[in-house]
């Protein structure tokens, strides 16, 4: 199993207080969705761009409404349908995935095999979305639905879960609390 690691927050450092390099990961992502249209020979629109940068930049699932309330605040503010027609599009080309479970989309971070299932962990907390790619649950997939005569169109699993910050930022909060209890 490959892990992708957990994106940047807002203020440009990973969710383990590592220093990330925002910038970088948005133009890769926009160097990634120029590569894939020049090669398929997809129409590179300004609003397929945006709503790709605002995905890159989010580094959480953003639902269509949240992508045309962001774009509205930087400029003209776009009818949803044309967002979301962005996002079939994004979604399509392989640049963006759809989290079923939070009717919302994330951009896609690394490019995946033919086998591969693609899991996402997904904090309750944050929000925060790793992408996960695996071969070995897509074999297993693979050979299950074989085995029903079922051919899938997206091997997606969704887990929801507790990152570390998360998990770590409660034990804290939880070992500060049990002093003050112990006072009384």
């Amino acid at each position: 199993m490959s892990v992708l690691p957990l994106p940047a927050g807002p203020h440009g450092h990973d969710h383990h207080g590592h220093d990330h390099d925002h910038a970088a990961c948005v133009a890769g992502a926009i160097a990634r969705f120029e590569a894939r249209c020049a090669k398929s020979g997809a129409r590179l629109t300004s609003l397929r761009r945006r709503v790709l940068e605002e995905l890159a930049d989010s580094h959480t699932p953003l639902g269509a409404y949240d992508i045309v309330e962001r774009l509205g605040a930087s400029g003209e503010k776009p009818p949803p349908m044309s967002v979301y027609r962005a996002l079939d599009f994004l979604v399509s080309e392989g640049l963006a995935h759809r989290i079923e479970s939070r009717n919302a989309y994330l951009v896609c971070g690394r490019e995946h095999g033919p086998d591969d299932v693609i899991v996402f962990l997904i904090c309750e907390g944050c929000g925060v979305t790793a992408e996960v790619a695996s071969h070995a649950i897509g074999r297993d997939l693979a050979w299950a639905t074989r085995a029903e005569g079922f051919t899938p169109r997206t091997p997606v699993v969704e887990i929801a879960g507790t990152c570390a910050k998360c998990r770590a930022a409660t034990a804290q909060a939880d070992a500060a609390t049990v002093p003050a209890e112990a006072a009384r």
